[in-house]
């Protein structure tokens, strides 16, 4: 009878039956790019805030400029310099308040980012409940969801095997068709699969 065995037999058997050693490989691998994603958010916020306070000490430059045109010059000339100012004084309130926006649009980025990344940190190594969660349903369907977003489509054959993987990478512009076979190792793959990424 299967209850007549060891506990520790049937959960060492049990943990034997699982491969969440890809898995766990991939979860790293997104934490690692969200990381990455996280740092490039904030240089941009960081040049975002940078090139406000050089705007800002434009306008001001600029303002002093106008005091001094003021003090120097003539009523119509006065009146000439006055309008020029003021359009650039909106252009340079327009770039600043697009700048502004920008950074807000960025620190909302930065914001979803670190509500995502917590939120994986907390589902931990194993994914969490995914019955709970609804993120998938299955192993395969996990590794199938983390090959998409590499980039790498799989299409099965007659027999219903994944016999088949599309690899796009966005920079160059390129596809590639792949025929998996089993007469070379997954580790060949993973490595032809990353080569083209």
């Amino acid at each position: 009878m299967l209850l007549d065995e060891d506990p520790a037999t049937l959960i060492h058997h049990t943990i034997g039956n699982f491969n969440i050693t890809p898995d766990k490989l991939a979860v790293a691998r997104i934490n690692e790019s969200l990381s990455t994603l996280q740092q490039a958010r904030d240089l941009q916020v960081r040049e975002a805030e940078s090139s406000l306070k050089k705007l800002a000490r434009t306008l001001q430059t600029l303002s002093n400029h106008h005091a001094e045109t003021i003090s120097t010059h003539s009523s119509t000339a006065h009146a000439s310099e006055i309008a020029t100012l003021d359009t650039q004084k909106f252009r340079i309130a327009k770039s600043a308040s697009d700048l502004e926006i920008e950074s807000e649009r960025l620190s909302s980025q930065l914001a979803d980012l670190q509500a995502r990344l917590q939120e994986l940190e907390l589902q931990g190594v194993e994914g969490g409940d995914n019955a709970k969660r609804g993120l998938v349903d299955d192993e395969i369907s996990l590794k199938l969801k983390v090959y998409r977003g590499l980039g790498i489509d799989l299409e099965r054959d007659e027999n219903g095997e994944y016999g088949k993987a599309v690899v796009r990478n966005g920079r160059k512009g390129d596809v590639h068709v792949v025929n998996v076979e089993s007469k070379f190792s997954r580790f060949f793959y993973a490595n032809y699969f990353w080569g083209t990424l």
